[in-house]
């Protein structure tokens, strides 16, 4: 089994071998996949006296930055195919290199690819040395964040760009660090930092604005990128907050996963957002966090010292309390408790398994050969649930069946709103039990086997439950939301549940999921565009074929979705090969992400966000395309 696992691995979406002598590339996970410094052209291209294809060879492709200046000077009014004759490599006077990877055709495609190459030694980036700052790969993932927010903002209203990260700090493609040979440094001095960016090239009509474009190179680029480097003062001071945010969170994650908890909020957490379509913390009337004493834990963070919060425990947990008392504020809190944020984002100690999954109900999504018998069996017509497949799935079928998948992709804990979720499937309670005879009622609803996943699945739950008292049967924690503060109702629960009691319908086992065998991608018989691309966090486009992908709420960047159209084409083509599981599939992507990082998903990506291995499945199995062995 692991002989085949290895072998799989090493025939994944791309060759993890590194030429001798090439820098390690590191963006907080991987390496540089033997690309040499002069633009990713490769030896035996170079042997074969390979010259990349130019237009304009009597404009130079190396200089200083002064010379693409004055080249840009020289184009002013001439055709917009021109700006090709900039392709190179300029070195600026401070000792940053200006790369021009890819000029756009047009002045309406996609901007013109850039990257800045940024001794780590520079002046003014004495604060990573100084505070070891590059020691780690989450320090250098930390760093690389922190400059791409620092340039974004910087960029703002120019003809730059970045990508535009959340409140979130993640690994991205934006910023990566080369080793500067095959050994990791220690030290600054043996880092460059690549920044990879656009530049939409001016025009007027078809024609060049050269001098526009000169404006842009030696005014906004150099002022702009001078001032985000300077990492001095009160810049510094919040770097140093940045890398100490994600390094505490680390921490707290470990905890969590070392005591037995499935989460963990800090105690003066801000929990609420702004509103429904923004992330950022609400700026005033934000309750802050406060453990019930019976929930309370310490633990020790590097950085914040001794931490005080609510931990909570593996099993089944359910939050109560009256509608606009903050239980879907507390439960979406814990869901991107996966993630670190920002410092003075209000959540950045509250800390969740990194592989928790929210399911919902989702009308009309796809399901292939999920094994439903768990929730969903014995059908009118005698149709069989083991390997149940269909396009326009339900809202109680899509739920049973994101349930399942989520199990199947390695999730260790699951959470569920009642607000998104079929209620036919949470529940059925005596009378419609009486009415309903359980023969005839295909639907076994979660109630009934949300223990039971626990106990023989390790699955922990959290859910949100407001309008029914069936779930307080089942429950190891209760925890009441009233007025936005925090209380411990397991013991009020238990005396309800014995006042009231019902019959008891919970059932002992939960069925193993069954893996399932992917088969890969058919050859390409229609004509037409390859399109791999993503529409913000709410949609894949593969070729002709759209995946919804709006109820995978750990998707919360743009790039995230981008990088997982980038990953799910790698599997279909280039991983499923119709022996392995899914599951093993999904390890060996997550083990090339970790090896070479995303430049494993495309070339010198700009955009991308690592997307977790939890959510890319989802995507997966959105796919209607999607076959099995």
């Amino acid at each position: 089994m692991n002989d085949h696992r290895d072998n799989s691995r090493r025939s994944g979406p791309r060759d993890h071998s590194n030429s001798s002598g090439a820098r390690h590339r590191d963006n907080g996970r991987g390496h540089n996949n033997g690309r040499t410094r002069d633009g990713g052209y490769s030896a035996r291209h170079r042997d074969n006296g390979y010259r990349p294809r130019r237009q304009f060879d009597d404009e130079p492709r190396v200089g200083a930055l002064g010379d693409l200046v004055g080249h840009l000077h020289a184009l002013d009014g001439r055709s917009y195919a021109a700006y090709k004759a900039i392709v190179g490599h300029y070195t600026a006077t401070t000792g940053w290199v200006l790369h021009i990877d890819r000029v756009q055709p047009d002045p309406f495609a996609h901007p013109t690819r850039i990257r800045l190459e940024i001794p780590a030694s520079l002046p003014g980036l004495e604060v990573l040395d100084d505070a070891d700052l590059l020691s780690t790969r989450d320090r250098r993932l930390a760093v690389g964040d922190f400059l791409i927010r620092e340039l974004h903002a910087s960029f703002r209203g120019t003809a730059l760009s970045i990508a535009a990260p959340g409140q979130e700090i993640l690994e991205r493609s934006a910023a990566v660090f080369l080793a500067n040979g095959d050994v990791e440094p220690r030290g600054a001095g043996g880092w460059t930092i690549e920044i990879r960016a656009r530049l939409s090239l001016p025009a007027r009509g078809r024609s060049i604005q050269g001098r526009e474009a000169a404006r842009i190179v030696s005014r906004d680029l150099t002022r702009e990128l001078g001032e985000v480097l300077n990492l001095t003062g009160q810049r510094a001071e919040h770097l140093v907050a940045h890398v100490n945010a994600l390094e505490d969170h680390r921490a707290l994650s470990e905890v969590v996963r070392e005591r037995g908890w499935v989460s963990f909020l800090a105690d003066g957490a801000l929990l609420p957002r702004r509103s429904g379509v923004s992330d950022e913390p609400m700026r005033s009337g934000a309750v802050p966090l406060s453990a019930p004493d019976s929930l309370a834990e310490t633990v020790e963070l590097p950085h914040a010292g001794t931490v005080r919060g609510t931990a909570i425990p593996t099993g089944v947990t359910v939050i109560v309390g009256g509608g606009y008392h903050g239980k879907s504020t507390l439960l979406n809190a814990i869901e991107r408790g996966v993630y670190p944020h920002l410092p003075g984002d209000g959540r950045e100690l509250v800390a969740t398994l990194p592989n928790a999954v929210k399911v919902r109900a989702a009308d009309g999504r796809a399901v292939t050969g999920v094994d439903l018998t768990p929730f969903i069996s014995h059908l009118p017509g005698d149709r069989d649930t083991t390997s149940f497949t269909t396009k326009n799935a339900s809202g109680s079928t899509s739920q049973a069946a994101s349930l399942i998948e989520a199990v199947e992709a390695g999730a260790d804990m699951v959470l569920l709103d009642e607000d998104t979720s079929a209620t036919n499937l949470l529940i059925r309670d005596s009378r419609m039990r009486s009415l309903v005879a359980d023969e005839r009622e295909p639907i076994t609803p979660f109630v009934d086997r949300v223990g039971a996943l626990s106990r023989s699945r390790g699955v922990s739950t959290v859910m949100v439950m407001g309008g029914s008292g069936d779930y307080l049967d089942v429950a190891d924690l209760v925890l009441l939301m009233d007025d936005y503060a925090l209380h411990d109702a397991t013991a009020r629960a238990r005396e309800v549940v014995a006042a009231q009691p019902r019959a008891n319908t919970e059932l002992k086992d939960f069925p193993v999921v069954l893996d399932r065998v992917p088969l890969p991608a058919p050859a390409r018989t229609r004509r037409g565009p390859v399109r791999t691309r993503s529409r913000g966090t709410e949609a894949l486009v593969l070729d002709r074929e759209e995946i919804d992908i709006s109820d995978i709420s750990g998707v919360v960047d743009p790039g995230q979705a981008e990088a997982t159209a980038l990953a799910l084409r790698a599997l279909l083509e280039r991983r499923f090969d119709a022996s392995s599981t899914l599951a093993q599939c999904l390890e060996d992507l997550d083990a090339l992400l970790d090896d070479e990082g995303l430049d494993a998903l495309d070339n010198r990506p700009a955009f991308l966000v690592r997307p977790r291995r939890v959510d890319v499945a989802g995507a997966v199995n959105r796919y209607r395309a999607l076959a099995l062995a």
